[in-house]
């Protein structure tokens, strides 16, 4: 069990190095997730009633990327790689969302 603890010390120490706080960074990832899915729940019922969905989807992209703008406004000295990470993340995060959608709209038509 002493692996868990070193890992845990690892962990909190990224906090310090990069001046973020994991406890933050984890809280909103997590506490993100009801509202994404609420959002994107919204997305494809106003979709279906082809009103607009300007604020769905950015709501919905907002929730999907709040945890990485904390860590991109409170971080310093994030890594290059980090950023290209994020930017991975949100390209897929993107692309099954977009997935996510269209299976939604097509099994209720």
């Amino acid at each position: 069990m002493e692996w868990l603890l070193d890992l845990k010390d690892w962990f909190m120490g990224l906090g310090e190095k990069y001046n973020v706080s994991p406890i933050i960074f984890g809280s909103i990832y997590v506490g993100a997730i009801p509202f994404f899915f609420l959002s994107l729940g919204w997305l494809v019922k106003r979709i279906k009633q082809r009103k607009p969905i300007v604020t769905p989807v950015l709501l919905t992209g907002f929730f999907f990327v709040s945890a990485y703008l904390y860590l991109i406004i409170a971080g310093r000295n994030i890594p290059l790689w980090v950023y290209f990470f994020i930017g991975a993340m949100i390209v897929y995060g993107v692309y099954s969302t977009i997935i996510k959608i269209r299976k939604q709209i097509s099994k209720n038509e």
